[in-house]
């Protein structure tokens, strides 16, 4: 997201925020930082652990894992919609389809924003932007593209501890979604059908989310908001 900004406004109009948790490894530090300097942009460090306590003690002690989970990134939406109400800069969301197709972008955290550039581009798009941009000159550190995507938001977390691998994942999503395939023509294409019925479901069930999801571009036939609307409440969709 940050060499995208960078490529369409120049260095001089990008603001870069880290906002690091207990669980926020070196690694992504590190490479946040060479990005950073890659592109020649500013990179400010906010910790979001004095706002993340203070949210704990407010929730009861019985509340699942995942409610701390989300609080993480809640809490850092609430740092950058500060930031941005502060500075009157315009600040970007960051969920690119694959993760608003199946909810796995949180919302008031990471879904905070006024524009995502990524809204309408698929995971596996989106490594290939990279590599295509670093072929250019390279600019985005090779381990973000190599290492296990993770939200890092609980001790060694990955994607995968919940979501199919993103190649199988896009291929049932851009089967159901661009071409309104049915559960049982993914399953004879080859997919597995415990999978496909698993995601057509997140699918359908996150349909309040994108429903307040910041605008995007539309670059695929069947863009969110746009082209593709369910209902989000009619019992027959599950």
């Amino acid at each position: 997201m940050a060499t995208l900004a960078v490529d369409a406004l120049g260095p001089a109009r990008v603001r870069a925020v880290m906002l690091p948790s207990e669980f926020t490894s070196h690694d992504s530090k590190d490479d946040a930082r060479a990005l950073a300097d890659n592109l020649n942009i500013t990179l400010e460090t906010i910790s979001i652990e004095p706002a993340v306590q203070a949210l704990k003690t407010t929730m009861p002690v019985d509340a699942p894992p995942v409610t701390f989970e989300n609080i993480q990134s809640r809490a850092r939406g609430v740092i950058l919609m500060g930031l941005s109400n502060a500075s009157g800069a315009l600040l970007l969301s960051t969920g690119n389809k694959s993760e608003m197709a199946t909810g796995y972008a949180t919302l008031y955290g990471d879904m905070c924003g006024g524009f995502n550039p990524l809204k309408d581009v698929y995971k596996t798009l989106v490594y290939k932007l990279c590599a295509w941009r670093n072929a250019q000159g390279m600019v985005i550190p090779q381990r973000i593209l190599t290492k296990a995507p993770t939200a890092e938001l609980k001790a060694n977390q990955k994607d995968q501890d919940t979501l199919p691998p993103y190649d199988v994942l896009d291929e049932i999503l851009h089967g159901l979604i661009e071409e309104d395939l049915g559960i049982g023509d993914l399953a004879a294409r080859g997919h597995d059908l415990q999978t496909v019925e698993r995601v057509s479901t997140l699918l359908k069930r996150a349909e309040y989310k994108r429903r307040q999801s910041a605008p995007g571009p539309k670059i695929t036939t069947r863009a969110f908001g746009r082209d593709r609307r369910y209902p989000m409440t009619n019992r027959f969709l599950y």
